[in-house]
């Protein structure tokens, strides 16, 4: 088994995570071919993790399976925006941690 993480991405867990919830078990190669033509951010930056995965691994896509795709909460970046009358209300900007996990097919699981 193989894995990829990538850290403190500016990216919502919340957004990332339904992603996420279609490629776990998939096939590699299918996930890759999968998250490339879909138009979010979270698809792009997973499409990358577990490209990282699978090279990793030193094993053809097609003989891999995604074993678990992991979207964890990072830190969140604080800001302020000005509101009426000198106060200030808190922009909480979410970060998350990709961890991406493949595994090589069995024999008598193709």
């Amino acid at each position: 088994m193989s894995r990829a993480l990538l850290k403190f991405v500016r990216l919502s867990p919340t957004k990332a995570r339904l992603i996420a919830g279609e490629v776990s078990g998939m096939n590699a190669e299918k996930a890759l071919a999968s998250l490339q033509f879909m138009p979010n951010k979270a698809a792009r930056l997973i499409y990358k993790v577990l490209a990282s995965a699978v090279a990793n691994s030193g094993q053809d896509a097609a003989k891999m399976t995604v074993s678990g795709c992991r979207i964890d909460k990072g830190p969140a970046l604080r800001r302020f925006t000005p509101r009426a009358r000198g106060r200030a209300t808190p922009i909480r900007k979410p970060t998350s941690h990709i961890l991406v996990e493949v595994e090589q097919v069995k024999e008598g699981d193709q």
